[in-house]
C-alpha cells in the first residue's frame, strides 16, 4: 500500500484510502475532535469500516445515496468515511430545512437510510421504505453498527463516480441536488496538500457539514492527515476559546461570523497566535470588515469567489494585496474566468458582463434536472464547457474580479443561499395574498435578510407570522410590507430594483 504522502501526489486516488494509510502510519493522532468525544485516526477508520460493512449489510450499493441530516458530530464525521468506503453518495441536508423539504429531498436522492438527530426525525414524514438511524443518540448509532473487526467489501472508485449529492435550496420547493464528482473532490483534498493542509494543521469547523463552504475546509484537512474539531454550533466566544485552547491553526468562516467575532468585546485578549491562515467565502465580504481581521487576527486571509456547482474560482490573498480588498482576487491557477453579455458574446477588456468560469472542479450535474444543469453551461468558441454563476463583474487592469450585482435574485444570509422564488411561492398561498415579491435588504446581523413585499393583506405582521411557520429557519422574512401594486416590465416581471428604490430599502 502506498504512503499517503505518495497517494496525495497522485492525479487521483480515493479519499476513504488516503484516511486509511494516515491511520496505518500515524494510528494514535487526532483527526475529529468535538466537546464530547475525540477520534484518532485509527479511530476514525476502523468507524469508516464499520459503517462501510453497516451499508453493505443493509444493502446498499455503490453509487446509491445515503442522507444523513443533523448537527456537526463525531458520528456525522465518521459517516462520510464509511459511506464513501461502501462506495456510496453522501446526501448530507440542511438541519434548517423545513420537514416537507427534508422528505423530498431524501425522496430525491433515493436514500433508503435516513441518519438523522431524533428532533429532526421526528417532525419529518419519512418516506416509506426509508429506515431512521439516530445520529445523535450514541447507543443508538453504535446499535446499528455491526461487530467491531468486520471489514467492508473493497470497492473500486473510478474518477467518475459520485461521491456526495449537496442540495442548493432546503425549502419546500422542489429540491436540486449538486452532483460533486470523486476527481473534484480529490483535486479539493490535494489542491493545498503540504502548503495550507498539513498533518499539524488543526482546523476548526463552525459550519454545518452539510455545506459546500465547510467540506472545502472538513475533507483537505482529514485527507492531509490534520485533525478537525467540529462545532455543533457556531457559538463567536466558544470559537474563539477553542481556538486558544486547541491551538486551531486555520478556518473557514462566513462574513457574518467574522464581524460577531470582531465584535466580541474581549476579542483581542485571546492567544489566536497559532493561526496560520483564515478562509471565507459564501457571501459579500465587505472591504473594511477584511482590512479589520487583517489588523487584529494573527495569520494570512483567502476570500474564496466560486459556486458549489463548481466551474471557475477566484481567490484573494487579502494579506498580501490590502489594496484590493474591493475586489474577489485573481482566477486560482488552472481556473479561467471569463465575462459574457446578456447574448452569451464574451465582453471586451474593461467591460461588465456575467462571471463564467472554467476549471478541472465542475461539479457532474444537478441531481435527476439535465434541463436546469444545461441552463448552467456556457461554451467558447472552441466548445469548452464553464459555468454560468449568475453574478456580474468586471475585471480591474491588474486581473482582479470586482463584482458588481447579481443577475440573479438570490440572498445570502449567514452564508446561506435563500432562492425568493421559493419564499414568493409560500406567501402566496396566504388566502389574502394577491401578488408578492422578496427581496434581499442589508441586515447588520445576517448580511442580508429576506423580506416580503405584499398585495391585498390589511396586516403586515399577521403575513410574516403566518409565512414565517411554513418557512425554513434561514427563509424567515425579517419584515413584510404592503403596497398597492408591484412595479412590472412591458412584459410582466417584477421590477425589484424599483421596488427596493421605493422602499427606500
Amino acid at each position: 500500500m502506498p504512503t499517503a504522502a505518495e497517494m496525495l501526489q497522485a492525479e487521483f486516488g480515493s479519499f476513504a484510502d488516503v484516511v486509511r494509510a494516515h491511520a496505518a502510519e500515524r494510528p494514535d493522532a487526532g483527526a475529529i475532535a468535538t466537546v464530547d468525544r475525540k477520534l484518532s485516526f485509527a479511530e476514525l477508520d476502523a468507524y469508516g469500516d464499520l459503517i462501510a460493512v453497516g451499508l453493505q449489510r443493509d444493502g446498499v450499493p455503490q453509487g446509491e445515496a445515503v442522507a444523513i441530516c443533523g448537527l456537526n458530530g463525531w458520528a456525522y464525521a465518521a459517516l462520510w468515511l464509511g459511506i464513501l468506503r461502501a462506495g456510496a453518495v453522501v446526501a448530507p441536508l440542511a438541519q434548517s430545512s423545513t420537514p416537507e423539504a427534508l422528505a423530498l429531498m431524501i425522496e430525491d436522492c433515493g436514500s433508503r437510510l435516513f441518519f438523522a438527530d431524533r428532533a429532526i426525525a421526528d417532525t419529518v414524514d419519512i418516506p416509506a421504505g426509508v429506515t431512521f438511524v439516530p445520529l445523535d443518540e450514541e447507543a443508538g448509532f453504535e446499535a446499528w453498527l455491526p461487530e467491531a473487526g468486520a471489514t467492508p467489501k473493497p470497492v473500486a472508485i473510478d474518477p467518475g463516480d459520485a461521491f456526495n449529492i449537496i442540495y442548493s435550496s432546503g425549502t419546500t420547493g422542489t429540491p436540486k441536488g449538486i452532483v460533486h464528482s470523486h476527481l473534484m473532490r480529490w483535486r479539493h483534498v490535494t489542491a493545498y496538500g503540504g502548503l495550507l493542509f498539513t498533518p499539524q494543521t488543526v482546523s476548526l469547523q463552525s459550519t454545518p457539514l452539510y455545506s459546500n463552504t465547510t467540506l472545502v475546509n472538513f475533507l483537505p484537512c482529514l485527507g492531509n492527515g490534520g485533525k478537525s474539531v467540529l462545532m455543533k454550533k457556531f457559538d463567536a466566544r466558544e470559537f474563539l476559546t477553542l481556538s486558544e485552547a486547541e491551538g486551531v491553526t486555520t478556518a473557514m468562516l462566513v462574513p457574518v461570523q467574522y464581524k460577531r467575532l470582531l465584535a466580541e468585546p474581549d476579542f483581542d485578549s485571546f492567544d489566536l497566535s497559532a493561526y496560520q491562515m483564515k478562509f471565507c467565502t459564501s457571501a459579500p465580504f465587505a472591504a473594511d470588515l477584511k482590512a479589520d481581521i487583517l489588523k487584529r487576527w494573527p495569520g494570512g486571509l483567502v476570500e474564496f469567489y466560486g459556486m458549489t456547482e463548481g466551474g471557475g474560482s477566484c481567490a484573494l490573498r487579502a494579506h498580501e494585496f490590502p489594496d484590493k480588498l474591493h475586489t474577489v482576487g485573481q482566477p486560482m491557477p488552472g481556473h479561467d474566468i471569463r465575462l459574457i453579455d446578456e447574448d452569451g458574446k464574451e465582453v471586451p477588456q474593461g467591460g461588465i458582463g456575467e462571471v463564467v468560469g472554467r476549471s478541472g472542479t465542475i461539479m457532474k450535474g444537478y441531481h435527476n434536472r439535465p434541463e436546469q444543469t444545461r441552463a448552467t453551461h456556457w461554451h467558447d468558441a472552441e466548445g469548452n464547457l464553464y459555468i454560468r454563476t449568475g453574478d456580474v463583474g468586471r475585471f480591474d487592469e491588474d486581473g482582479f474580479l470586482q463584482l458588481m450585482d447579481r443577475t440573479k435574485d438570490m440572498i445570502i444570509s449567514g452564508g446561506f443561499n435563500i432562492y425568493p422564488s421559493d419564499l414568493e411561492a409560500i406567501v402566496i398561498e396566504h388566502p389574502e395574498v394577491e401578488e408578492v415579491a422578496v427581496i434581499g435588504v442589508a441586515s447588520e446581523q445576517w448580511g442580508e435578510s429576506p423580506v416580503g413585499v405584499v398585495v391585498g393583506p390589511s396586516d403586515a405582521e399577521a403575513v410574516k407570522v403566518w409565512a414565517n411557520e411554513r418557512l425554513g429557519k434561514t427563509q424567515r422574512l425579517a419584515a413584510v410590507h404592503i403596497v398597492d401594486e408591484l412595479p412590472r416590465s412591458a412584459i410582466g416581471k417584477v421590477l425589484k430594483r424599483e421596488l427596493r428604490e421605493s422602499l427606500n430599502l
